[in-house]
């Protein structure tokens, strides 16, 4: 089941695509944070939202915020995915233990292996503000997180 707006974020500690390890609670009273899960790297419907973050990157990774992008794939993957697509934010690894981290959120899909598209927008505090759960063909669009940021500013 999801996590609910208004419930606290639980942390976790995940490998980025550069073998770095990257906590939520890093950024605990300093930056809000668009935590994103997707299905794959390479695919259609997620390239597609990574690249749009990408492309409007200044408004998700500044000061204020931080975008954490999470998927079942292996780091060694995200760093082929990240180069190949220019992707500078976080791809986190959630690829083991297998969709740990994924599952604490609600996002794994366990008969398929892997995360549907959940988004959440969690507050310097590290409370959820925001949430969104859409299945793995449902593309997001990055102007509904836009709007969450924006109110709390």
């Amino acid at each position: 089941m999801a996590l609910e707006v208004g419930q606290q974020a639980p942390n976790f500690t995940l490998k980025n695509q550069n073998g770095e390890e990257v906590s939520l609670s890093d950024y605990r009273g300093k930056k809000n944070v668009v935590l994103m899960f997707y299905p794959f790297a390479f695919s259609g419907t997620c390239t597609g939202e990574l690249c749009t973050i990408r492309d409007r990157q200044s408004e998700f990774s500044n000061d204020s915020t931080e975008i954490l992008s999470v998927s079942c794939d292996p780091a060694y993957s995200l760093a082929v995915f990240a180069e190949k697509e220019n992707l500078s934010h976080h791809l986190l690894s959630d690829f083991w233990p297998h969709g740990a981290v994924s599952t604490e959120y609600g996002a794994f899909l366990e008969n398929l292996g892997f995360a549907t598209r959940a988004t959440y927008v969690i507050d310097k505090d590290g409370t959820i503000r925001w949430a969104v759960v859409n299945g793995p063909g449902e593309a997001r669009n990055a102007d509904d997180y836009k709007a969450a940021l924006a109110e709390l500013a």
